[in-house]
């Protein structure tokens, strides 16, 4: 009974296991193709030293077994020149070969460096310029500019295969993770500044994309398709956007920035040229202060008592502070939301035991010093609050 258990939990495994979708290492971009290669590389390494090790335990489990009286048996060795020649040689070899891989591969597939090639088998040819594509990552949507194309979309993102792409990324408001597995590893984006990505795509197909970093409720939702196309369906595509897109200037960002989950793809055709500078930048809103220009007055010694003034300018974290809907993360009642837990909020004083009633701070004047006692010689200094519960030595652990 036990072995036709066994016999069904491993084939229920096998089933379950052949359903997942291994597009890491299947990829169809070149770089996500050399990374999958520096995967294998290394596993392989680390497994020439694990299977032997793995091997040799089970083998001298079985050889030294108790009922084994013909093995060899010498309480007094404690030495072999040749063992420990083996032993730690073996493994110096595997780690400066994969030493020298990762950091031949670190700086090859740096995500900043652009394409030397479109394959293994095809070099970059002379003169080709790479599409870019700018990147910002929204709660919790994804919005791409076409800058050379004039075009802006919503969760859907294309490219024509063979043609190297250059990204830029940045958030509009909390550090996200970009990440098609398909084409390359993920790299973050991050507000108020820029990072880059160079890859290329291979293969015609419709890939996912998704955020690989939590920020927030819908983080989940947080997905996207990644169309490789040829040259003549990306241009379709293009058109497509253009026929059925409307405006994107700085008011309709400012409604789009808000958050939202489960965006429809969406198209823009009208865009505001300066608009991803303005989000990079963090100055969209009306009136507000640019990163850039807080940059410029830093390096010039700092405004002074003149600086105040900007204050209200640099406001940026809060700019949806006045807005009738809650933020995403409060509680009921506020935005209607239950409560996600029954743990007392903020920093209140909690009792020792549901029973007890949990204790109120006494109100104190800061500025009265009427009452203070200062604390005998000798005496050690008790915390104040809430009794802790009590050490396995029975002290009071005052958290």
């Amino acid at each position: 009974m036990k072995s036709i258990l066994r016999v069904s939990a491993l084939l229920l495994a096998a089933m379950l296991l052949s359903s997942c979708d291994w597009v890491v290492m299947s990829p169809a971009g070149d770089i996500a193709v050399q990374q999958r290669d520096l995967i294998v590389l290394s596993t392989i390494l680390m497994l020439l030293i694990i299977v032997p090790v793995i091997f040799l335990t089970f083998f001298f489990a079985w050889k030294y077994r108790e009922s084994n009286k013909d093995a060899e048996y010498a309480p007094e060795w404690h030495h072999s020149t040749r063992l420990e020649l083996v032993i730690w040689s073996a493994p110096l070899a595997i780690i400066l070969v994969l030493g020298t891989v990762t950091w031949i591969a670190t700086h090859k597939l740096d995500p900043y460096r652009p394409l030397d090639r479109i394959d293994a088998n095809t070099p970059m040819p002379e003169g080709v310029e790479p599409l870019v594509v700018e990147v910002v990552a929204i709660d919790w949507k994804w919005l791409f500019f076409y800058p050379e194309q004039g075009i802006a979309t919503i969760n859907e993102l294309a490219a024509p295969v063979n043609t190297p792409i250059q990204f830029k990324l940045t958030s509009s408001s909390i550090m996200n993770s970009f990440f098609v597995p398909a084409l390359a590893g993920q790299i973050y984006a991050m507000p108020g500044m820029q990072t880059n990505l160079n890859a290329v795509i291979n293969k015609e197909g419709v890939y996912k994309g998704f955020s690989g970093n939590f920020s927030g409720d819908g983080f989940s939702h947080m997905h996207f398709n990644f169309h490789g196309l040829s040259q003549d369906g990306f241009d379709a595509w293009v058109e497509k956007a253009r026929a059925e897109g409307v405006a994107l200037g700085r008011e309709e960002y400012l409604v789009l920035e808000r958050p939202s989950e489960r965006e429809p793809v969406r198209y823009f055709n009208d865009v505001d040229p300066a608009l991803y500078e303005a989000i990079l930048n963090m100055c969209v809103a009306p009136g507000s202060m640019c990163v850039h220009e807080m940059a410029h007055i830093d390096r010039s010694g700092g405004g002074g008592v003149d600086s105040q003034a900007n204050y209200d300018r640099l406001r940026y974290d809060n700019r949806h502070a006045d807005e009738p809907s809650a933020a995403p993360a409060a509680t009921f009642p506020e935005a209607g939301r239950e409560a996600r837990g029954d743990e007392p909020q903020g920093h209140q004083p909690r009792a020792v035991s549901p029973e007890e009633e949990t204790p109120v701070p006494t109100p104190t004047n800061e500025d009265d010093d009427e009452g203070v006692k200062p604390i005998p010689p000798g005496q050690a200094p008790q915390q104040e609050g809430a009794p802790g519960k009590p050490d396995n030595d029975g002290g009071q652990t005052g958290r």
